[in-house]
């Protein structure tokens, strides 16, 4: 008998113990609920601002965009509305769809790193039927197929180069000034279908991929000292990481979840991990999505009369009518005239000076993409840095010391990446805007309840 009380007076403890346990936990997940919900104070009774009081809206990011002149909102409802359907259509177009590239890795930097061995790799020659006359060169020769060991094993990463009968005139040749590779050399060059490359997981991670980035912010666009650093300091390093981040997102937006079962989808710890997680690389990649909509919008006269002829007129009449569309959208003038002001730059008396060190240190950038281990991560590396080039180009092509009435001369193949470009941009922050917060809110806030559980679990044990 003695024995038996004791054991329900042990249970009815127990029992007291599970339910102060479970009162703990409810209140706990009312705290961490309401938290979510209501506006943070501060010690001195105002509200944090930087904790948006709109939990039901999909910002967390408000206020003008660092450096631009238009703001979070704005951006995300110009972009859903306008521009992003544009210019899905857009790169879809004949015109649009090829990208020249050479995608011969003679990288500058390590030549000896073994990683990178493209001319003995797969390159699928097409019949010259599918070219224009003037496209066709006695350089191009074929190589073998099968080998992928210059993709790191990776098959995923080899790119697709089959192209279509569809092609378009060509039009006058220049050197761009803040790039490294000769556009104007067609050595070795190949044309490239952007719609059966899309730029997504390839399997390129470890050492080769980290040197290339290490090589990049370490060495050519450092991070500002400070935030008292001046605007041209900013600059490139802005550029880079927004583009970076941009990169990342497509990256964790079409990821092989399966290979087994080759299952693609969305890898959203990824995008947390990389993104999310660092307010300032949000920040950095609308930074340079407003960057180079300035460039297109800057460019308006001479991107309007360029010619963009395949030979498909119908094809060609739509093209320059989502040109049209993109260059004159009254919603886009009417809320955001002006992405970017590039008239504050480079006007102290360093200026002269700071932008010739930039330039140098994009050309290097782009001569790292030559290095980049992967064929199809080079393919974009070297259109985006392409189209970011193009940009800087367009936005300092003259310093006030040129004649101001000489003609802006872009070649194709600039424009061709410029417009995707933006385009990956575009679609990097609609993807942010769409699935931002809610990532956000799944990686953060269950991380803290979990860490509290583990500890109530350890207590009871």
């Amino acid at each position: 008998m003695l024995e038996s009380k004791g054991k329900k007076t042990q249970r009815s403890e127990g029992k007291q113990w599970r339910w102060a346990v479970g009162a703990i936990i409810s209140i706990v997940l009312a705290i961490a609920m309401a938290s979510a919900t209501v506006p943070k104070i501060s010690l001195f009774g105002q509200t944090n601002k930087s904790s948006c009081d709109c939990s039901q809206d999909k910002h967390r990011f408000s206020g003008i965009v660092e450096d631009c002149c238009c703001n979070y909102e704005t951006v995300d409802h110009l972009n859903e509305e306008v521009l992003h359907p544009i210019l899905q259509e857009l790169v879809k177009t004949p015109f649009f769809r090829y990208f020249k590239v050479k995608l011969w890795c003679d990288c500058p930097f390590w030549p000896d790193d073994g990683m990178c061995r493209l001319r003995d790799c797969s390159v699928c020659e097409c019949p010259e039927s599918e070219f224009p006359e003037s496209f066709k060169k006695p350089f191009r020769h074929g190589l073998p197929l099968d080998d992928v060991v210059c993709q790191e094993g990776k098959p995923q990463a080899a790119v697709d180069r089959t192209l279509d009968n569809k092609a378009f005139r060509g039009w006058t040749e220049t050197d761009n000034p803040w790039t490294y590779d000769d556009e104007t050399d067609n050595a070795e060059m190949m044309y490239v279908n952007l719609q059966l490359n899309p730029e997504r997981y390839t399997g390129y991670t470890g050492p080769s991929a980290r040197r290339i980035w290490d090589a990049i912010y370490s060495e050519n666009c450092p991070k500002y000292p400070s935030e008292d650093s001046c605007q041209e300091e900013k600059l490139l390093y802005k550029l880079i990481s927004g583009l970076h981040s941009s990169i990342s997102i497509h990256i964790a937006s079409d990821y092989l979840l399966d290979e087994a079962t080759n299952l693609w989808g969305h890898n959203l710890t990824l995008l947390y991990d990389r993104v999310l997680r660092y307010p300032d690389r949000v920040r950095n990649l609308y930074f340079t999505f407003l960057f180079v909509l300035r460039a297109v919008t800057k460019a308006t006269n001479y991107l309007e009369q360029a010619e963009y002829e395949t030979g498909n007129t119908t094809e060609d009449l739509k093209t320059q009518s989502f040109i049209k569309q993109l260059l004159y959208n009254p919603q886009l003038q009417a809320a955001c005239p002006l992405p970017f002001d590039e008239a504050k730059l480079w006007k102290g008396q360093k200026g002269p000076e700071l932008k010739q060190k930039i330039q140098g240190q994009f050309r290097n950038i782009s001569a790292l993409m030559d290095c980049v281990g992967c064929e199809k991560c080079r393919l974009w590396g070297k259109l985006q840095v392409l189209g970011l080039g193009t940009a800087l180009k367009i936005l300092f092509s003259d310093d006030g010391q040129e004649n101001l009435a000489q003609m802006l001369q872009l070649q194709r193949n600039e424009v061709i990446a410029l417009m995707n470009l933006l385009n990956r941009l575009s679609e990097s922050v609609n993807f942010v805007h769409q699935m931002g917060s809610a990532v956000e809110r799944q990686f953060s806030s269950p991380t803290s309840l979990n860490k509290l559980w583990r500890w109530i679990s350890t207590s009871i044990v």
